[in-house]
């Protein structure tokens, strides 16, 4: 799939494009949510438009990279590196899910910066 030519038709798929990346917030009360929101609209909506299947499928891959990050910031915990580490990640998921809901919120494609694609 060509995905640097794929844009938002109209508002709607723009709006759930956004919702994919902000659904990942989800983390911040249940967990895994953050893994969990995304997921929930790639396998809903993302088959009836490819721009918000690409856009949630983006978000989620991205959440997963976190959740590698978190685990591993976890175990750096032990000789106390893993603490600070945690919060840059916390603070650059954040970050990055606001930037691309504002991008998604304007019809364009966001990717994510160091982000293992683990879902095709």
């Amino acid at each position: 799939m060509e995905t640097e030519n794929l844009t938002a038709a109209n508002d709607d798929e723009s709006n759930w494009g956004m919702f994919a990346h902000l659904s990942a917030l989800a983390g911040l009360v249940i967990p895994f949510g953050s893994v969990l929101g995304p997921l929930l609209i790639w396998l809903t909506k993302g088959k009836e438009s490819a721009y918000v299947g690409e856009q949630a499928r983006e978000a989620l891959n991205f959440q997963i990279t976190m959740v590698i990050v978190a685990a591993v910031c976890f175990v750096l915990a032990f000789v106390l590196i893993g603490f600070l580490l945690l919060w840059l990640a916390v603070i650059a998921d954040l970050v990055f899910v606001v930037l691309a809901a504002v991008t998604a919120s304007k019809g364009q494609l966001y990717r994510y910066p160091y982000t293992l694609r683990l879902v095709k």
